[in-house]
């Protein structure tokens, strides 16, 4: 990909699974990185693993991002380290995946707070320091659930259908500001998260997984490099005609 000298990105939700792939395939590309995650020793376990000769390791920002306090702090770290802040992926996530009816307060709650707050509020941070720059990348995570309705998913597809409409409100709304915003929306990953569903013996659960797989015409689920390939592009200077894109990865579990 071709990224011109001395950009920046912040990645969120770096500590894990599709982030801390991302992270890994930017800092191959040469970006100078901010990670941030709300579990320390994880993110910070990965910017020490991403360091290297001539490759200084990344930022760390630790902390909760549906606090706009701390997706604040997030976003002014990049901007006073390096002066600008050009790529942003909102990649912090998670949902309480259960049937709709057995959702708490607490988890309802939880799903919209790891998804859709930290994406609007790191966002609202970073955007007028793109706008003033006259250049920017956001990147954020949806989920191809959201196009096809999987059981267990009503709450996550609530909180991350929110993120798509962000997606295209934003990139109508800043693309003369030399921004782009474009959503990843995976099915199916080889996480941490999910090789503890797979590894599961609760039958309601492995039958859920079974459905999950069964709409994949690929028969498979990703791999976070795949996700990490496409995040690449999008961040990169090559991009700047792709704007408003809800882009799926997903082996042809929804097309078109």
């Amino acid at each position: 990909m071709r990224f011109a000298p001395g950009r920046t990105a912040i990645i969120t939700g770096a500590g894990v699974g599709i982030g801390k792939a991302i992270a890994a395939r930017f800092a191959d590309e040469g970006l100078r990185l901010v990670l941030a995650d709300i579990e320390g020793d994880l993110v910070e376990k990965v910017a020490a693993e991403l360091a290297g000769p001539g490759r200084p390791a990344p930022l760390v920002v630790v902390g909760d991002l549906s606090v706009r306090q701390n997706a604040a702090t997030l976003i002014g770290t990049c901007q006073e380290a390096y002066g600008q802040v050009d790529i942003l992926v909102n990649n912090a996530g998670g949902g309480v995946i259960r049937p709709t009816l057995s959702h708490t307060e607490e988890t309802l709650r939880a799903t919209l707070d790891r998804n859709l707050w930290t994406t609007l509020y790191c966002s609202l941070e970073a955007l007028p320091l793109m706008k003033a720059a006259g250049y920017g990348r956001i990147i954020n995570m949806g989920a191809d659930s959201v196009r096809n309705g999987l059981d267990w998913h009503a709450i996550y597809n609530a909180a991350k259908g929110g993120v798509h409409g962000l997606t295209t409100g934003w990139a109508r709304e800043f693309v003369t500001d030399g921004i782009t915003v474009n959503a990843i929306a995976p099915s199916a990953t080889r996480t941490e998260a999910y090789d503890a569903f797979e590894q599961s013996t609760d039958p309601a659960i492995q039958a859920t997984l079974a459905k999950v797989l069964a709409v994949i015409p690929a028969g498979r689920a990703g791999t976070v490099e795949e996700i990490a390939a496409l995040a690449a592009y999008l961040a990169s200077d090559e991009s700047g005609f792709t704007t408003g894109q809800v882009l799926s990865i997903n082996g042809g579990s929804t097309m078109l």
